[in-house]
């Protein structure tokens, strides 16, 4: 057996902890020792928030709400459970690989994780400064674009045309994607109605997100395209720099306190028009600069021949779905979750490997 490195043998050593006093530590010297007369378990964390949580906010109570019962956990609240497993779920883990405006990422460019995680950070901002419940705040933002598919919303207009419902990541999400998970309905209702065409969030917590959502990606998907040299600072409109600034931090900050003030203000989650106007410039720059530029819609036309190629094969071969449906009917539905379950990069390489896709046609970087 080769001789370990010094840094190998220095990190199994740890293997035990240190000792002391009847207790395991992680590090050798005691450290800070704190004086906690009980553990702060739900029914602790419950009382708070009917203690400080201001009146609207949404209270978690037990198990919650959810389509099957369950028995309340004894350390965390409902909505703490919610935001556990959406973090340790499949369909989270997955967004890494998922693109959020450019497919095949560069290192520092945004996928749909990070751009969860920046929602979450957004929206749990404006939550504790109204007053609300952070914790379902953070767990709609963390799972509420799990039903994207891969490539970005082209795989919305991909996967249309085999649903008579047609294809809503955020419904697809709560509805088909995380129902194995048997999260909360406030949770669940969150996630579905995050878009702004959809019907009204019932929570504040989900109005909230759906501010955090717009807010996060019209700064961060400006940022990356800056960065990307597809846009310059310079070509940000006056009227969208002169009220919220020119870079991602200015632009956050601005939109999070004028949510906060406005909300404080008028007891409705929203924006005085002055700033939610430039917000709406920002993603109509965005729109027309960014997402509908001439290479991104090329992008975009791959993803949808690509994902549509890739139903359509599952629906003539069911048998090599990894879980084939036992009613007919359901095949569509099958499919299309079968394959908007995929990262892009296993979704291209599929399609080069079971269809004999050409590589010159798969997405490219844009």
């Amino acid at each position: 057996m080769p001789e370990l490195p010094p840094r190998a043998i220095a990190w199994a050593e740890t293997m035990a902890g240190h000792s002391g006093a009847g207790v395991v530590r992680a590090h050798a010297s005691p450290g800070v020792r704190l004086e906690v007369p009980r553990a702060v378990l739900r029914e602790q964390r419950e009382a708070r928030e009917e203690q400080f949580l201001v009146a609207g906010a949404t209270r978690a109570v037990g198990a919650g709400e959810r389509a099957r019962e369950e028995a309340p956990d004894a350390e965390r609240t409902c909505f703490e459970r919610d935001r556990d497993r959406i973090v340790h779920s499949t369909a989270f883990r997955r967004l890494a690989g998922k693109t959020q405006v450019v497919v095949h990422p560069t290192d520092h460019q945004r996928t749909r994780l990070t751009h969860a995680l920046e929602v979450a950070q957004v929206a749990t901002s404006i939550a504790r400064g109204v007053g609300v419940n952070v914790t379902l705040a953070e767990a709609i933002a963390l799972g509420h674009d799990c039903g994207h598919g891969p490539g970005g919303h082209a795989s919305e207009d991909a996967f249309d045309a085999f649903l008579p419902e047609g294809y809503d990541h955020g419904p697809w999400g709560a509805d088909v994607v995380l129902t194995p998970l048997n999260l909360c309905v406030q949770t669940l209702d969150g996630i579905r109605n995050h878009s702004w065409s959809r019907p009204t969030p019932a929570t504040v917590e989900g109005e909230i997100v759906s501010w955090a959502d717009r807010i996060a990606y019209c700064a961060h998907d400006l940022e990356d395209a800056i960065v990307a040299g597809i846009v310059t600072v310079a070509e940000v409109p006056d009227a969208v720099v002169e009220v919220v600034g020119a870079t991602r931090r200015e632009q956050l900050s601005r939109f999070i306190r004028e949510v906060i003030a406005t909300t404080v203000a008028t007891g409705s989650v929203g924006m005085r028009t002055e700033v939610a106007d430039a917000l709406a410039t920002l993603r109509a720059f965005n729109y027309e600069r960014i997402y509908t530029r001439p290479e991104s819609l090329v992008q975009s036309d791959a993803v949808i021949a690509v994902l549509r190629a890739l139903v359509e094969f599952y629906l003539e071969h069911p048998v090599v779905l990894p879980e084939p449906p036992e009613d007919p009917e359901r095949l569509n539905h099958a499919a299309v979750a079968y394959v908007g379950g995929m990262t892009d990069r296993f979704a291209f390489d599929t399609a080069v490997a079971l269809l004999g896709w050409d590589p010159d046609r798969l997405p490219r970087p844009q």
